[in-house]
């Protein structure tokens, strides 16, 4: 949602930002994998310093840094259905990674879970339509994206970090939890919708 209302201000920041990888050489699917590394290297390090804090301002610069692939394809010309395929599959693995991690570290395996099945529905809903019928991007502008997501992991490891209240994590990730599967719900219907005005109008 946010990444589609603030588009036109979001994409020069991240334009401006992939300038020094552009010149340094990096592929997309390089700044892709890099930025995989970084979350397995900010997530593995907080299973031994367990500080949210840190964890929370690590993972903001690592999302930041995987946001970038797409203006690196944007500027270099390579934009590809692979590349866009590996980034899509990456981001998947970066949530498992990071919920995996705060589980670890917390023991709320239930809500981490409930978590990052909900995100992994959201994306499904969208990905199944797409199977039965041309979809575009711009139509779906829904509540809790990955955006939305990852900006609430960052701030609720850093409210809690700097507030030192453990118990803020359980509700934090509880609420996580379900504005997932809202989203995810949300989804749904509006597939429905759109299959079922698909079947009215026949082959």
């Amino acid at each position: 949602m946010i990444d589609g209302l603030l588009k036109d201000y979001i994409d020069p920041l991240w334009e401006r930002l992939a300038q020094p990888l552009v010149r340094a050489g990096l592929t997309p699917n390089q700044v892709t994998a890099i930025g995989l590394g970084l979350i397995i290297v900010a997530s593995g390090a907080y299973l031994l310093h367990q500080n949210p804090l840190i964890f929370g301002l690590t993972l903001a610069v690592a999302f930041a840094f995987d946001a970038l692939d797409g203006a690196v394809a944007r500027q270099t010309g390579l934009s590809s259905k692979l590349g866009g395929y590996f980034d899509a599959m990456v981001d998947r693995y970066q949530e498992l990674i990071v919920l995996g991690a705060i589980a670890w570290v917390t023991g709320l395996w239930a809500l981490a879970l409930l978590a990052f099945s909900g995100a992994m529905i959201t994306s499904y809903a969208k990905a199944r339509t797409a199977i039965e019928i041309p979809i575009k991007n711009e139509a779906w502008p829904d509540f809790f994206e990955r955006l939305e997501r990852v900006i609430a992991l960052c701030l609720l490891l850093v409210v809690t970090g700097a507030t030192g209240w453990d118990g803020l994590m359980p509700w934090g990730l509880g609420v996580y939890a379900v504005l997932c599967h809202f989203t995810a719900l949300q989804r749904a219907a509006r597939a429905a919708t759109m299959l079922r005005e698909t079947d009215r109008r026949g082959p």
